[in-house]
Formats: C-alpha cells, sequence, structure tokens
C-alpha cells in the first residue's frame, strides 16, 4: 500500500498501486490551480481512497479536481469517463527513482519550466487528440 498526505495531513490517500511514472500538465487551469505545472502519478479509481475533508469541482465537462478544504493542498484530477486519477506527485514519499513519462500543453508552459529527460512533449491539439476530446470541450 502506498500512503501519502496533503500538507495539514487532514487528508489521507491511499494506493494499492500507482503508474510507475509521472505525468506534467502545463495548461492554463493547472497552472492556476497549482501555480507551476500540475505533476502526477496515475491511480485507477478501483485502487485509490481519499480520506479527510475533500472538497471537488467539476473544472470541466469531462474532469474534476480535488483539494484539502483544511489547507488547500491540490489532491488530484479525475477524469468522468473513466474514474482515473492524476494524484499529485507531491502528496507521497516514496516516489523516487520515478521518470517523467508525458508533458502535456507543452506549447501553453512559460520557458522557464523545463523538466529533464527523454519523454513525450505534446501541444495542446496532440493532447485533446490523446484522450479524445473535441476542441472547446
Amino acid at each position: 500500500m502506498i500512503t501519502g498526505h496533503c500538507m495539514c495531513a487532514a487528508v489521507t490517500v491511499q494506493a494499492a498501486k500507482l503508474g510507475p511514472d509521472m505525468n506534467a500538465c502545463h495548461c492554463d487551469m493547472c497552472r492556476r490551480w497549482t501555480g507551476s505545472a500540475f505533476v502526477a502519478v496515475h491511480g485507477d479509481a478501483r485502487d485509490v481512497t481519499f480520506d479527510g475533508p475533500v472538497k471537488t469541482v467539476a473544472s470541466s465537462e469531462w474532469a474534476t479536481r480535488g483539494w484539502c478544504d483544511n489547507c488547500g493542498t491540490t489532491l488530484f484530477y479525475r477524469t468522468q469517463h473513466d474514474g482515473s486519477y492524476g494524484i499529485a506527485a507531491g502528496l507521497f514519499d516514496q516516489l523516487a527513482g520515478r521518470a517523467m513519462n508525458i508533458e502535456y500543453y507543452v506549447d501553453q508552459k512559460p520557458d522557464g519550466f523545463a523538466y529533464a529527460g527523454d519523454h513525450r512533449r505534446m501541444t495542446e491539439a496532440e493532447t485533446l487528440a490523446h484522450f479524445g476530446i473535441s476542441e472547446g470541450e
């Protein structure tokens, strides 16, 4: 079991398993939400449990975002169609050794944001196509 928590520890997360890599999203919404890129690990809804004062907002037609209602820590991004989570990587202490897998919306990232390594970097159009989302949804 992999465990983590928000900054004040009021919200805890437990995951039976997490994806092997990390992803980063540079879209305007993620940058406003986190103050930077949203860096996440993948979690399946069947394997993940959040406990504590979690607040959510439907941030688009196809996703919900969650945060701790006590301290404001960003917790997750969850897709409506399959319930999969992008869980904030900063919640976990046990992520050493995980590499960056994909950066989304690289055409919206500030020039000073740079992740090392040879991984996939997708523009907005490529990101939307990857997730099967029509422009403007």
